[in-house]
């Protein structure tokens, strides 16, 4: 019931800045030459990334990632045969050794990422770790994008060359995607942590389990009551605050069902424990044996759980139906998000 994570690796869209040649006209050449090899690297990046958040699943984007690693594979022969300018190698060896911290983060870093995609749902802490290795990932390429553009600034003032951002449209798309999968994930895990509270609350009521069922219907209080209080501290995202507001009626529901339905329904299995028991004690008797007592109390308590299961019943299949309701407007409010501010890959 949830958006999966993709990782986003949108750095590279800051380092095509265009050079304005004042002097030296090869010097420019020389740049643009590397410039082109990030075009087509932006372009196949734009389409993984585009194809990731709208499918949702990291394994259905493999085809995409290995397209964009050959994609920079080429680009790194291709600027290795290039030749010093001015028996200047500074760029052209920084340039390199970008694009294969990029390959490896790719290659290597996201492998381990999609692995641990496959636990990440059974438990906060493995979520988490999960969300937490993307942006780790993200953060090394950002290092390393601040360090190439510091070395194209001295390239550039050295050989006489102006510089000027001019970042293409793909760019832009690149960089707007980051910053909406980012604040997505903050709401996310949120809403995930509450969700897999609920998930064991629910596990302790199909296996009869009273007292585990006060202890995580506690957790679930204390859980969506920080939650709430987060997602209070968390503004609109262009304006566009459907996302927040959707986590908000998932976890109001979950604090509604733990600090007032849950009694009921814990009252429930407490009076089913309490009638297994005399139906076990008086089942155990021969018809013959049992006394006006032993037919009284079995009878008084068949009305007691009959009339517990009818409230049980009411009671559980109400949340059933707003819990489902709640998650499906939560999944469709998370997919027209990144619908609306992640845009396809045309």
């Amino acid at each position: 019931m949830k958006i999966k994570q993709i990782i986003v690796l949108t750095t590279i869209i800051t380092i095509c800045s265009t050079a304005r040649s004042q002097t030296f006209t090869n010097a420019f050449d020389y740049m643009d030459k590397i410039d082109v090899q990030f075009k087509s690297i932006m372009s196949d990046a734009w389409d993984y990334v585009s194809t990731a958040a709208h499918k949702k699943n990291a394994r259905k984007t493999e085809t995409k990632r290995n397209e964009l690693l050959k994609t920079i594979a080429s680009a790194q022969k291709s600027i290795q045969k290039m030749q010093s300018f001015e028996d200047d190698l500074s760029y052209r060896d920084t340039v390199l050794s970008y694009l294969k911290l990029y390959y490896d983060v790719l290659n290597k870093d996201y492998a381990k990422i999609v692995d641990m995609e496959e636990i990440a749902e059974q438990s906060y802490d493995n979520m988490e770790a999960y969300l937490l290795a993307q942006q780790i990932a993200e953060e090394k390429l950002d290092k390393a994008n601040d360090n190439l553009n510091l070395e194209i600034e001295k390239f550039a003032v050295s050989h006489g060359m102006n510089m000027t951002e001019n970042k293409d449209k793909i760019a832009k798309k690149l960089e707007s995607s980051s910053k909406v999968i980012k604040y997505y994930n903050v709401v996310y895990l949120i809403f995930f942590k509450s969700y897999k509270q609920e998930f064991y609350l629910i596990s302790a009521m199909n296996t009869n389990d009273v007292n585990g069922m006060e202890q995580n219907k506690n957790a679930l209080i204390t859980c969506t009551t920080a939650g709430l209080a987060a997602l209070d501290t968390i503004k609109s995202f262009k304006g566009d605050i459907s996302i927040v507001s959707s986590c908000k009626t998932v976890l109001n529901f979950y604090k509604t069902e733990a600090s007032t339905k849950m009694k009921d329904i814990i009252d429930y299995f407490i009076a089913k424990e309490n009638f297994d028991k005399i139906k076990t004690a008086f089942d155990a008797k021969a018809q013959t044996s049992r006394t006006k007592a032993d037919v009284d109390q079995y009878n008084n308590a068949v009305n007691e759980i009959n009339v517990a299961l009818k409230k049980f019943s009411t009671i559980n299949d109400d949340l059933n139906n707003k819990r489902s309701t709640a998650l499906t407007n939560w999944n469709n409010a998370s997919e027209k998000f990144i619908d609306v501010h992640v845009p396809k890959y045309k």
